[in-house]
């Protein structure tokens, strides 16, 4: 009779060294030995990405091998931990974020320690907590988005920030919404939520898994990642003065109060209208017509 040997849990690290602006190439070996350390009985796997394809592939083979209790992280901003939840999504394979980039918005809001020692303290303890994710579906393609899938103003903002290069991080987010506000019209938008049809003008509609984007921006203070429903933030037509006085409330939350932002629950939201692009997670996800649904439970990932 032969007893097969336990395997030891596996704990994949794959790490973008050039996030935030090199500091997670810099933090790599200190984050590996803390984790070597403190993990004696895992074996640890550590790979460094040159590009979001190879990246793509290496958390993809981690994922679908991984056998629960295994860990693949990632050392990144918002697009590796964009990358890495769409690996991980329905696998075996427990998610977690070493937050280096300039955003880090998805880890902010599921609940993982915004320094890079602390999320490394966070892996070594191992608390979990199993969340929704939002699956973006337009044309051909389908991918889940962990934060926000964002059109109009916002969009428009956040993928000329990601052109600029000018990396002051939540700086060059504000610096550019004033730019593109000079010359936004609000758009018409066709959407369908939960089977109802509505058409409206608005600056902005946000639909939300959780409810942090733009490095920092509180589009839905109180989305809720465990709830099976998108929470969606709808910022109608305004004048540009008003929305010049509401865009830095949006860092605090405060902004929802005002008379134009209306917001609503939904598990499904058709996003249609001439001219909009969708943006998720801070990445280009192409153009509407797009659908979005929550996903329940898709992801166990750590938290702090």
């Amino acid at each position: 009779m032969t007893h097969e040997v336990a395997k030891r849990r596996l704990v994949t690290v794959v790490c973008n060294e050039r996030s935030g602006g090199g500091r997670a190439g810099r933090a790599l070996p200190k984050i590996t030995r803390r984790l070597h350390d403190a993990l004696p009985d895992a074996e640890l796997h550590v790979v460094k990405s040159t590009s979001f394809e190879q990246a793509s592939d290496l958390l993809r083979t981690a994922a679908l091998s991984a056998r629960p209790g295994d860990v693949v992280c990632v050392v990144g901003g918002d697009g590796m931990a964009h990358l890495g939840l769409n690996a991980c999504a329905h696998t075996d394979a427990t998610f977690a974020i070493i937050p280096a980039g300039t955003g880090n918005d998805f880890a902010r809001g599921v609940g993982i320690p915004g320094s890079i020692k602390e999320s490394v303290e966070a892996i070594v303890r191992g608390k979990t907590r199993v969340v929704d994710l939002s699956l973006l579906t337009n044309g051909e393609s389908s991918r889940f988005v962990g934060a926000v899938v964002s059109s109009g103003y916002d969009a428009r903002v956040n993928r000329a920030t990601n052109d600029i290069n000018l990396r002051f991080g939540a700086l060059s987010y504000g610096y550019i919404a004033l730019r593109e506000l000079a010359a936004f019209e609000p758009l018409s938008y066709r959407l369908v939520v939960d089977g109802e049809p509505r058409e409206l003008k608005a600056m902005m509609v946000a639909v939300c898994n959780t409810g942090v984007f733009g490095g920092g921006m509180q589009i839905s203070p109180d989305a809720n990642p465990e709830d099976g429903l998108l929470d969606v933030t709808v910022i109608h037509e305004a004048s540009r003065g008003k929305l010049l006085r509401l865009l830095p409330t949006v860092y605090s939350g405060k902004f929802v109060t005002n008379p134009v932002v209306e917001r609503f629950t939904a598990t499904m939201v058709e996003v249609d209208g001439d001219g909009l692009f969708l943006m998720g997670d801070g990445e280009e996800m192409g153009d509407a017509p797009a659908k979005v649904e929550s996903v329940p439970g898709a992801l166990r990932v750590i938290v702090g």
